[in-house]
């Protein structure tokens, strides 16, 4: 089949007069890609890659026909065994994970597809009854079809061939719909707009759960993504998919067909439907980059975007391709007449039926002198407003929501919506959500809050990540914080011990000095180039220890970290043994020449030690490394904890092994260099006593300066609380505000629930 493909495929290549780096520029498959489908290397083209490749050389229906009959054994005229299922209006349009499982591969993909879709159906479904929609029901979110200057050609959408008639589609529905709507979309891209607040993370949440709801196992898996945290100039769409994925479920790091990470099989055979939020959150350069890179593809996808951002990009470049638009339209009176009243308290006992709302929905109703809208009822027009003025006046009895009528107090709809952003916080914080819950100063947690605000809008992505939370901190101060806080800890663990086997506290302490600084320096340094320089993230481990039972390891492997842990181990034991030569000569009151060959003997003994030490701990980690299951990680919470238990265990798995092997070390290497550095003496006191602190000196620094937890530590537990831009109890804080509503959970990071609130808060924190 593949030959077959592949001869096609190059004959239609070189009818319509293009290269294999032309095509590749046009589809956005990869010249290797290409090349191997020619000659027949790569065998089961994906549906998506062949409508890619289609799509790029502008094929006439009969070409196109040809090419999907060499890609798909058996298809006719549009069927391929049942493989194929007609879309709208008899459209052929096949799912990109439509294929049946015809080997050993597929079947390993379509097991992870299915642990996906249970996993991301938990989450949301978690998701939706933290944020009450459906109490006591949802909010009738409507729509229509969007503005024909943001729609592409009905014929690209409907996938109809050259000079077909083609009408547009009958687009508009309810929350209820939203699967189906999606699904009578033969090109599988749909855009949804809506104005701030109109409800499209909410949509887009239904949209997941029904889809899986009435999803059958050809389908591919709707998973949300943040599209605001994506930069198209630095990463491909396909591999910052793949990394999102691994971040939320770290399972699918583990290697997969290809010897590729499950997530990237998953993502490149089109088993992943993307669900893009908030197209509008992304910096404004960024758009133009994001929406051709969006149009490179033929991917199916969901996108939401405020209206005026999108038509902005589209503006700048073009339409999303082939993507049928839909507009969500504003709630009526009648909505909030059927909905408020059922969300409040009953004020009335000679009346069951009377509510707090009765009153202000009625004066609502009633036609103003100069014949304007109230301001209250345009406020009262979003499902985000709706949802805040429930919070502040339904579910609290001493709030009386006719206040809000106070022309005076709140002469327009600004001021209105400023208010009930402002009072958000204070009355979720007033109440006790749970039994038990922790109680906080409603003013600490509206500094707090806009501290992470800030954060946010600095590093521009609406992701909170925990791992992350010391981002908002300069280089220069993480780097040194980081440096400080390890040479404390290394200090007092080296100097405690030196004191309890020597007997002498001045000795102690002066061997604590010497070594916490230079550990500090070194472990400070490391971070500054590993991290700092490179831009890179410190993120959670996606593995854990296991000696029995292993699965297939990681990308990861044992060799590059021998490599590492040798260089950088031979490095701090050059460094510190130089130092202890010094210290030596110095004690002998030895003159400099001396003082420079005892240095550079003991750097020499001591970085062949060290480097062998660190080598071996690190070898012997990569080799007991397994990635963690699929379903392992389901909150930032639990991210966290499973990050920490990795790193206790590999802190107890470092500190025996790595002072082990410096204690034995020792000896071994003296007997080596023996005569070639002159005469050399091993003290087994002495080694023991070095093995005891560089294990656990080795350890803690590792830990704090390159681990996801030990930077949490540092930074979020430590600077951050001292300073006074977070509180102490940080993982509980945050939990806590995802409990009352402020936060939500989108995989293994935190969001704010409302963009509008995330931005106020952060207005104020930059004006304190």
């Amino acid at each position: 089949m593949a030959s077959g493909f592949g001869t096609v495929l190059r004959r239609l290549r070189e009818k319509a007069g293009l290269t294999q780096d032309e095509l590749e520029r046009r589809s956005g498959i990869s010249v290797s890609t290409i090349r191997g489908l020619e000659t027949g290397k790569r065998s089961n083209p994906r549906m998506t890659t062949v409508q890619q490749l289609a799509d790029a050389l502008a094929l006439r229906s009969e070409d196109r026909e040809e090419l999907l009959g060499a890609a798909v054994p058996g298809h006719q005229g549009g069927s391929a065994g049942g493989a194929v299922e007609a879309g709208a209006d008899g459209a052929a349009f096949e799912p990109p994970a439509a294929r049946q499982p015809d080997s050993a591969t597929q079947k390993a993909l379509a097991d992870a597809t299915e642990q996906l879709a249970k996993a991301v159906a938990a989450r949301w479904q978690r998701e939706e009854e933290q944020r009450r929609i459906q109490d006591p029901y949802p909010l009738p979110v409507r729509w229509k079809a969007a503005a024909g200057t943001l729609t592409d050609h009905w014929a690209n959408i409907r996938r109809l061939p050259p000079g077909a008639a083609a009408g547009p589609l009958d687009l508009s529905g309810r929350l209820e719909g939203i699967a189906q709507t999606y699904r009578n979309i033969p090109s599988g891209r749909l855009v949804v707009l809506g104005r701030s607040g109109s409800g499209k993370t909410v949509l887009a949440l239904r949209f997941v759960l029904d889809h899986l709801t009435s999803r059958t196992p050809r389908e591919p898996v709707p998973v949300i993504f943040s599209i605001g945290a994506w930069d198209p100039t630095a990463i491909t769409l396909r591999d910052w998919l793949t990394e999102q994925l691994t971040r939320d479920h770290p399972g699918t790091a583990v290697l997969g067909p290809g010897r590729v990470s499950l997530a990237s099989a998953l993502v490149d055979s089109g088993r992943v439907l993307p669900v893009l939020d908030g197209f509008d959150e992304m910096s404004d350069g960024l758009r133009r980059p994001a929406l051709e890179a969006l149009n490179a593809t033929a991917l199916p996808l969901v996108l939401t975007s405020r209206p005026a951002e999108y038509a902005a990009a589209v503006e700048e470049t073009d339409v999303l391709t082939s993507a049928a638009p839909i507009e969500l339209t504003d709630l009526t009176l009648d909505d909030l007449d059927h909905y408020l009243p059922r969300t409040t308290r009953k004020t009335d006992r000679t009346d069951p039926a009377a509510g707090a709302w009765d009153s202000v929905l009625k004066n609502l109703r009633e036609p103003s002198p100069d014949g304007s809208v109230a301001p209250l009822a345009t406020v009262l027009s979003t499902p985000l407003m709706v949802a805040l003025a429930r919070t502040v006046y339904s579910d609290t009895p001493e709030h009386d929501p006719a206040v809000l009528l106070d022309t005076e107090l709140f002469p327009g709809a600004q001021e209105l919506e400023e208010h009930l952003l402002d009072n958000f916080l204070p009355t979720v914080y007033r109440r006790r959500h749970r039994p038990g819950a922790r109680g906080w100063d409603p003013v600490r947690v509206q500094r707090w809050l806009g501290y992470l605000a800030h954060h946010l809008t600095e590093l521009r992505t609406p992701d909170l990540a925990w791992w992350r939370l010391g981002h908002g901190l300069r280089n220069s101060t993480r780097t040194l914080v980081t440096a400080l806080v390890t040479a404390l800890v290394i200090g007092l663990v080296d100097g405690t011990i030196a004191a309890g086997f020597s007997g002498s506290l001045t000795g102690g302490l002066l061997d604590g000095t010497i070594v916490g600084v230079l550990a500090g320096f070194m472990f400070g340094l490391v971070h500054w180039l590993t991290y700092t320089v490179t831009g890179k993230d410190i993120r959670p481990s996606a593995v854990r220890l296991r000696i029995r039972g292993r699965p297939e390891t990681t990308t990861w492997t044992a060799g590059p970290r021998l490599v590492i842990g040798t260089l950088g181990g031979a490095l701090f034991g050059f460094a510190y043994g130089f130092m202890v030569g010094l210290v030596h000569a110095y004690g002998w009151k030895a003159g400099l020449s001396s003082a420079l060959y005892l240095g550079l003997v003991d750097g020499i003994v001591f970085s062949l030690v060290f480097g062998g030490a660190a080598g071996l701990t690190f070898w012997l980690l990569g080799l007991l490394e397994t990635p963690l299951d699929i379903v392992s990680a389901v909150s930032p919470r639990s991210v966290l904890n499973a990050d920490r238990r990795t790193v206790i265990t590999q802190l107890g798995f470092w500190a025996p092994v790595f002072g082990a092997a410096v204690g034995l070390g020792i000896g071994v290497v003296v007997d080596l260099l023996q005569g070639h550095l002159g005469r050399l003496v091993a003290d087994p006191t002495a080694s023991l006593v070095l093995g005891t602190i560089s294990g656990l000196g080795g350890a803690l620094g590792y830990t704090l300066s390159m681990t996801a937890w030990g930077q949490w530590c540092v930074l979020s537990r430590i600077w951050l609380p001292l300073t006074g831009r977070l509180p102490w109890a940080v993982a509980a804080f945050l939990d806590d505000a995802y409990q009352r509503g402020v936060l939500r959970q989108a995989g293994a990071v935190y969001q704010f629930r409302h963009a509008r609130l995330q931005s106020r808060l952060a207005q104020a924190h930059r004006r304190r």
